[in-house]
């Protein structure tokens, strides 16, 4: 069982960085990979970053790749997600998530069963 509660976020101007965390509760965050989504109005949840449980490798969203950088610290129960060169279309409440699964690597929101709350970006232009 995870506990996830997310924060930093914010508004922003176009260009600009936020780094939004997750705390994790629960003793087995080392075992599980995490995953970061967007939700904007009218859409649909979408994928935006993973991690694995060791936190050697990472998988980005397409609509993301070199802006935004995931990272973990398994000492502290955290998942990040530095997000640089923010556009308004990155406005969205993000989520920080994971699997159902220990030692999962999976990109699709349906194999995610912990979330958290929510933490809204908004990006000005």
């Amino acid at each position: 069982q995870v506990q996830l509660v997310e924060s930093g976020g914010g508004l922003v101007q176009a260009g600009g960085s936020l780094r939004l965390s997750c705390a994790a509760s629960g003793r087995t965050f080392s075992s599980y990979a995490m995953g970061w989504f967007r939700q904007a109005p009218g859409k649909e949840r979408e994928f935006v970053a993973a991690i694995t449980w060791s936190g050697t490798s990472t998988y980005y969203a397409d609509s993301v790749k070199g802006r935004f950088t995931i990272s973990r610290d398994n000492a502290k129960n955290t998942v990040s997600l530095q997000m640089n060169s923010l556009k308004p279309e990155d406005t969205a409440v993000y989520y920080c998530a994971a699997p159902s699964h220990e030692h999962t690597f999976v990109v699709g929101a349906s194999h995610y069963a912990y979330w958290g709350q929510g933490t809204q970006v908004t990006v000005s232009s």
